[in-house]
C-alpha cells in the first residue's frame, strides 16, 4: 500500500468537501479517484471505502465520539472533526487496519495540517474509543443504522417495521455494480465472453432481466463491452421501467427527464432499430452526457435535445406511444450509493419535489396519444412522491392503470402489479429503491 498518511489525507480532503462544504459525495469521490488514478487499485479502494463509510456512518460516529470526548463533535475544528470521524470508522469497520496504526496516522495527519497542538487530544479520544469499543451500545435504530429518526419513522409507517429494518441494513451494505446487456447488439454469451477476457465476471441480477451484476471491475469505462456499447451501466430497478412500458416495434418514445440516457437507450434496444426515441433533459451538461452514451451505443433510432419538462412542447401533442417521466425526486432509494442524501433530505424538500413532479406530469400527459402509455417513476421510497402522486394523476387526467403482471419476470410478483405500479425496496428486492407506475391514456368513444 502507498504511504498511509497520504491516502488518509486524500480521504480527509474529500470528506471536508462533502461534510463541511456540502458537496455531493459521488461527485467529490469520482473527482478524487480520477485525480489519483495512478494509485494502485487497492489504494483507491481504501480511499473509496473510507470516504463512503465515514459519510454513511456519520450519525453513529458522532455518537461514539461524543461518548468519549469532552468537546462536543459540533464544537471541534472542522479538520479535526473529520480526522476523528474517519478514524473511528476505521476502528469500528476496517478490521485489517490495526487500531494503533489508526491513532498514529490520525496524529500524523493532524500535525501535518497544522494542528500539532491537538495531537494529544486526537490520540486521547481515539485511545478511549478503542478501549470502549466492545462495551459501548447504541440506543436506537437511528444511531445503529446511522439514519435520521424522521426517515425511520416515515418508512415504519409506509413500508412496515420489518421492511424498514431490511432497508436500513441494505443501505449500509456495498451496492453492486450492475449493467444492462444490449442484446439487440450482441448475445449474452458474446458479452459475457468479452467481460471475462478482461477479468470481469457477470451474473444475472434477476432471472430474465437482462441486467447483470459485474464483479472485478476497476473502471467500467475501460471495458471493451462498455466502449462498444454492448453494456449500459444501469441498476436493475431503473431497467424495470423499460420492461414495464410494454414497448412495441415502431413506437415513438419520449423520455422527458432522461439523463444520462439509460431508459431511452433501453427503449431503443427493445425497438430493434425501429421507431424513434427522443431523450430530453433540462441543460446542456445533461444532454452532453446523453449524447455521449448515444454515440457509444451505436443506435440510430435515438436522439437527444435540451428541453425543460415543465414547458409544454406542442410538436409532441398526442404523438408519443410511450412517455417516460422519471422525475426529479428525493433519491431515498439510492442512499446506498449516495449516502449524503439521507442528511440533506427534509420533509419540506419532499413536499417541494412532489409539487414539482405534479407540475411536470400536468404537461407530460398531453404528449401521450390516446391508447398510449405514460410511465411515471422515481428512485425514491416516499409515498408522497410515489403512490400519492400516481393516485392524484389518475384522478386528474384521462388515464387508467395498466396491469403489468408478468412484464417484470418471475422475481417480481407483487399484487400491486395488477394495479399498474410497483414500489421496490432495497433489502427486500435485489436492486435499489425505485417506484414505477404505468398508466394508459383512455381512448374517447
Amino acid at each position: 500500500m502507498t504511504n498511509g498518511t497520504l491516502l488518509r489525507e486524500i480521504a480527509a480532503d474529500a470528506l471536508m468537501e462533502i461534510m463541511e462544504r456540502g458537496q455531493l459525495s459521488h461527485i467529490v469521490l469520482t473527482q478524487a479517484l480520477s485525480k489519483y488514478q495512478y494509485l494502485e487499485k487497492m489504494d483507491r479502494s481504501f480511499i473509496k471505502r473510507m470516504v463512503n463509510g465515514t459519510v454513511e456512518y456519520r450519525l453513529q460516529l458522532d455518537y461514539i465520539l461524543n461518548a468519549y470526548s469532552r468537546t462536543d463533535v459540533n464544537k471541534m475544528k472542522p479538520f479535526i472533526r473529520t480526522v476523528l470521524r474517519m478514524s473511528v470508522y476505521q476502528i469500528y469497520y476496517m478490521d485489517r487496519v490495526p487500531p494503533s496504526a489508526v491513532c498514529n496516522e490520525a496524529v500524523k495527519l493532524a500535525k501535518k495540517r497544522g494542528f500539532a497542538g491537538l495531537g494529544g487530544f486526537v490520540n486521547g479520544v481515539l485511545r478511549s474509543v478503542i478501549r470502549g469499543k466492545e462495551t459501548l451500545s447504541f440506543p436506537d435504530d437511528s444511531v445503529r443504522y446511522s439514519m435520521p429518526r424522521w426517515l425511520i419513522d416515515m418508512w415504519n409507517r409506509e413500508c412496515g417495521t420489518e421492511n424498514c429494518r431490511r432497508m436500513l441494513r441494505s443501505f449500509l451494505e456495498e451496492r453492486p455494480l450492475m449493467a444492462r446487456f444490449c442484446e439487440s447488439r450482441a448475445s449474452e454469451k458474446e458479452i459475457v465472453s468479452s467481460l471475462e477476457q478482461q477479468g470481469v465476471s457477470a451474473r444475472e441480477a434477476a432471472p430474465g432481466s437482462g441486467v447483470y451484476v459485474l464483479s472485478g471491475v476497476d473502471y467500467p469505462e475501460k471495458l471493451q463491452a462498455f466502449s462498444e456499447g454492448l453494456i449500459q451501466i444501469q441498476d436493475l430497478s431503473s431497467s424495470l421501467a423499460g420492461d414495464a412500458a410494454g414497448i412495441k416495434s415502431g413506437d415513438a418514445i419520449l423520455d422527458i427527464c432522461g439523463a444520462p440516457g439509460g431508459k431511452g437507450l433501453h427503449a431503443a434496444d427493445l425497438l430493434h432499430g425501429t421507431g424513434m426515441v427522443e431523450i430530453r433533459d433540462i441543460n446542456e451538461h445533461k444532454t452532453d452526457m446523453i449524447r455521449a452514451n448515444i454515440d457509444r451505443s451505436g443506435f440510430v433510432n435515438v436522439r437527444t435535445t435540451e428541453w425543460d419538462a415543465r414547458v409544454y412542447d406542442e410538436r409532441w401533442e398526442e404523438k408519443a406511444d410511450v412517455v417516460f417521466a422519471d422525475l426529479p425526486c428525493s433519491g431515498l432509494g439510492i442512499i446506498g450509493r449516495k449516502p449524503d442524501i439521507k442528511y440533506n433530505t427534509t420533509p419540506e424538500g419532499i413536499e417541494a419535489l412532489s409539487s414539482l413532479q405534479r407540475e411536470i406530469l400536468s404537461v407530460a400527459w398531453r404528449y401521450v396519444r390516446p391508447g398510449g402509455t405514460l410511465v411515471y417513476s422515481t428512485c425514491t421510497v416516499s409515498r408522497h412522491e410515489n403512490r400519492d402522486n400516481r393516485d392524484w394523476f389518475l384522478g386528474e387526467f384521462p388515464f387508467e392503470p395498466v396491469d403489468i403482471s408478468g412484464r417484470l419476470g418471475e422475481a417480481f410478483q407483487e399484487e400491486t402489479l395488477r394495479e399498474g405500479y410497483l414500489q421496490l425496496l432495497p433489502g427486500v428486492h435485489p436492486c435499489d429503491g425505485f417506484f414505477i407506475a404505468v398508466m394508459r391514456r383512455v381512448i374517447k368513444e
